[in-house]
């Protein structure tokens, strides 16, 4: 069962770091378990309702949603949530969603959002899974998560503006006012606002398809396309970033990528409580590092654990052709490591499979915000 709520909800309030205060999700029992509603943020914004049975696994709510908008290019998105400590985490599809969220401690909210950015967004076969894309990138953009250039950032969101109010008329939009109502970007000034609505000019007759291709063939030029920022320390106790992409593990000082350990490079990667360990080939002494054994530390297992398994799966979503489906081990009482791989599909069969499936899909509903 789903329902849907436009905007933010009447019944509980949203914070800053996404987890709902308030109370409003309900249970009810059936013949067949408990049923409780789910929250989860869609990439307009809006909150959908989704019934779930409260021992089902994260595969189930991830299928609802997924069936609520009709996507056929699934395996690009998740479903994400954070902690009490404002701690990301993917939703694992194959556990139990109670042994994930504690719905004793807090009401979650959990957020549809583009998990894989694709290096090629011609690659994207869907206009509508672009069209969820642009919505990420317009998002990423007005957070700061796609730091870059005022010049880029005022071509970014001149294509959104493109995307959802159409071609610049002189006596619709006589001055930059238009676009005042709307954040773009952090700390946006009139001077941006000027330089967003200069580049709105020149997209004249592109339609929102088109302008959503070019928002995505510009951001994925930007260095931190696609890239989450988790703090570590080096070796030496050196604040640094670590984040994964499809290329490989990068590091980071702020905003400046210091390292790349490419895919190809890496011989495994491991954690032991909070330390991160890359092991690279023998040729593969990169910049900087001289080691065949690269040593990271987290603030913590948790955090550490998380990047680790955001790691196994970006290698295995871009660098393999496929991933076998091999069921996970039950705990045991005395285990060592862990058993988790990645188990969607990889790049390489959601291309085959979509050009294979592929019917053409009706018009859909685009959210005009910047439409007055």
């Amino acid at each position: 069962m789903v329902s849907e709520e436009r905007g933010r909800s009447h019944s509980a309030s949203s914070d800053v770091d996404g987890t709902l205060t308030g109370s409003n999700r309900r249970s009810l029992s059936t013949g067949s378990g408990k049923v409780i509603s789910m929250r989860v943020q869609m990439l307009d914004d809006s909150i959908t309702l989704f019934q779930i049975q409260t021992k089902a696994i994260g595969q189930v709510l991830f299928d609802q949603v997924c069936r609520q908008l009709s996507l056929l290019e699934s395996d690009y998105f998740g479903l994400e949530y954070q902690d009490t400590n404002g701690t990301k985490f993917w939703l694992d599809l194959e556990k139990p969603i109670c042994r994930q969220l504690n719905f004793s401690l807090i009401d979650p909210l959990l957020r549809f959002v583009v998990k894989f950015y694709t290096p090629d967004p011609t690659q994207l076969e869907e206009e509508f899974t672009r069209y969820l894309f642009g919505l990420q990138i317009k998002r990423d953009l007005a957070q700061g998560i796609l730091h870059c250039h005022d010049s880029t950032s005022a071509l970014l969101a001149s294509y959104i503006v493109q995307a959802e109010c159409g071609d610049f008329a002189s006596e619709d939009y006589p001055d930059s006012y238009y676009l005042s109502a709307h954040k773009f970007v952090p700390h946006q000034d009139i001077e941006m606002e000027k330089r967003i609505m200069e580049n709105h000019r020149k997209h004249i007759g592109q339609t929102p398809a088109e302008a959503d291709l070019n928002l995505l063939e510009t951001a994925r030029r930007c260095e931190l396309y696609g890239v989450r920022m988790h703090p570590a320390k080096d070796h030496e106790g050196v604040p640094l970033s670590l984040a994964v992409a499809h290329q490989g593990v990068c590091v980071f000082q702020q905003t400046t990528k210091i390292n790349l350990f490419s895919w190809a490079k890496i011989r495994k990667l491991s954690f032991k409580r909070k330390k991160f360990l890359i092991k690279l080939h023998a040729d593969g002494s990169q910049h900087g590092f001289h080691k065949d054994m690269i040593e990271f530390a987290f603030e913590g297992r948790n955090e550490c654990k998380s990047f680790w398994k955001k790691c196994v799966e970006h290698h295995a979503f871009f660098r393999c052709i496929n991933v076998k489906n091999v069921p996970r081990q039950k705990a045991k009482i005395f285990s060592r490591g862990s058993s988790f791989r990645y188990s969607g599909r990889t790049q390489k069969q959601i291309i085959d499979y979509v050009r294979e499936n592929y019917v053409r899909r009706q018009s859909f509903p685009r959210v005009l915000e910047l439409v007055h």
